[in-house]
């Protein structure tokens, strides 16, 4: 419990830096006043969606593969682990390059498809114009995060994001209203926040003697190992972006106002639960480290700790929106449709973040366990039979049955996620049964000793 809390905790403030930047600039938008421009922001943030859920795909490659590297050779050293992840970020930053291109060249036809119109269109347009081909600067940058967790550099991976918030905090007011950019100057602020991150993520990466040098005869067989937990995993995640678009296409049935109700909870939902998207990251490399090592028992006992952390929190932090949403609503603005909208999701529907967050966890532990083909098909039968039904027939309601439609969505697969997480660890446990040190008995007239291997859970 000590390990998933101490690396979900500074996960969890680094993955929300990372939302806090989308979420600032919503907040400094959403002061203009002007519902075309939160609603653009929320169009905008659908296809970024998109985006960040490969590149979170292949960092849970990277972070599986350089973490059971270090498992086998008991740390860095000696190790293949600065040459994969050394491989792996310049793959990563040839994919992410023309993801962004080929998304800033399509932005129009996009945004057609989210039911985007008008003046709408043309800002979320603009957006994406300028953030979509900075995207690789975001996703190295999330990158040396996983790396950095892999090796348990805890606080280093925390701080890659974290002072990229820090950076967009500072810039947005400037681009925003000083210069009077308005929506283009939160565009540009984006983009400087995650050429820093990038930096800074590289230099934190090559202190902990994990940026090595790319073997080209090895690198093939390097991608490879990435791929078979990279290629399940983004698949895995473009099921929740595809869900959402599809929430955000029916929300604009029904107005502008109702789009930008919804971009608000959007951005302040993995904030506030941020530690369910950190567990992801952080349990990942705790289970492939011990799965590495032989130690099924320890697996299991993370998965367990992970579950009950990730409960804890999430239960603290719906009461904490509940007792601030008041607050909330005037802070973005929110007035009709919009604040009925963050109300509920404040006051109940937040709630359903416990089963999303297990199905998370679950689909950690399949991916870094040899079962990425079970988190594929959980989270896109939550994006399409946990979500397409439960909000066609809350639509017929308004939008406040779309978001109740939304939520319904995450609790039969959540507790199937737990289910058949346990399964596949007992399932190892047959397969190989974990053989402990024979403990070291006290002779007389000589010292006491103990077990000759760590209980810390570390």
């Amino acid at each position: 419990m000590r390990h998933v809390s101490v690396m979900a905790l500074t996960g969890t403030i680094g993955i929300v830096a990372v939302f806090a930047v989308d979420l600032l600039n919503f907040f400094y938008l959403s002061r203009l006043g002007d519902k075309a421009v939160a609603a653009a922001v929320g169009f905008a943030g659908a296809i970024g969606f998109f985006q960040i859920s490969i590149g979170i795909g292949l960092t849970i490659g990277i972070g599986a593969a350089v973490s059971t590297a270090i498992g086998r050779a008991d740390g860095i050293e000696g190790s293949a682990a600065p040459r994969i992840a050394a491989t792996s970020l310049i793959a990563m930053a040839v994919i992410t390059l023309a993801l962004g291109l080929v998304t800033a060249v399509f932005r129009n036809p996009l945004l057609d498809l989210l039911h985007a119109t008008g003046e709408t269109k043309s800002l979320a347009a603009l957006y994406l114009l300028i953030t979509c081909p900075a995207l690789p600067f975001m996703i190295i940058g999330m990158g040396g995060g996983a790396l950095l967790r892999s090796a348990g550099a805890a606080r280093r991976a925390m701080n890659v994001t974290l002072y990229g918030a820090v950076a967009v905090a500072a810039m947005d007011p400037v681009f925003i209203f000083v210069l009077h950019l308005g929506l283009e100057g939160a565009a540009i602020s984006t983009v400087l926040s995650r050429a820093f991150m990038t930096l800074l993520g590289l230099y934190y990466i090559r202190r902990q003697g994990l940026l090595g040098r790319p073997d080209t005869a090895l690198a093939r067989a390097d991608l490879t190992q990435v791929g078979r937990v990279a290629g399940p995993a983004i698949l895995t995640n473009l099921a929740t972006p595809v869900g959402s678009a599809y929430v955000t296409h029916t929300m604009a049935h029904f107005g502008v106002a109702a789009v930008a109700g919804q971009a608000a909870i959007d951005r302040m939902m993995p904030v506030a639960f941020g530690v369910i998207f950190a567990l992801t990251g952080a349990v990942g490399p705790i289970m492939a480290q011990n799965l590495g090592a032989g130690r099924t028992d320890r697996v299991r006992e993370t998965l367990r700790s992970s579950l009950i952390f990730m409960a804890i929190a999430v239960v603290i932090a719906w009461a904490v929106l509940a007792a601030a949403q008041n607050g909330l609503a005037i802070a973005f603005s929110s007035k009709g449709v919009a604040a009925d909208l963050l109300h509920l999701y404040c006051s109940w529907l937040a709630g359903s973040a416990i089963f999303l967050g297990a199905l998370f966890v679950g689909n950690a532990a399949f991916n870094n366990l040899g079962r990425p083909g079970y988190a594929t098909v959980l989270n896109w039968g939550r994006a399409t039979l946990g979500t397409i039904p439960f909000v066609h027939v809350g639509a017929q309601y308004g939008p406040l049955g779309v978001a109740v439609g939304q939520a319904g969505g995450y609790v039969l697969f959540g507790i199937a996620a737990v289910i058949l997480a346990f399964r596949v660890i007992n399932r190892l446990d047959r397969e190989h049964p974990v053989k402990l040190p024979e403990p070291i008995i006290a002779v007389p007239g000589g010292r006491n000793a103990v077990s000759n291997f760590e209980t810390d859970g570390t």
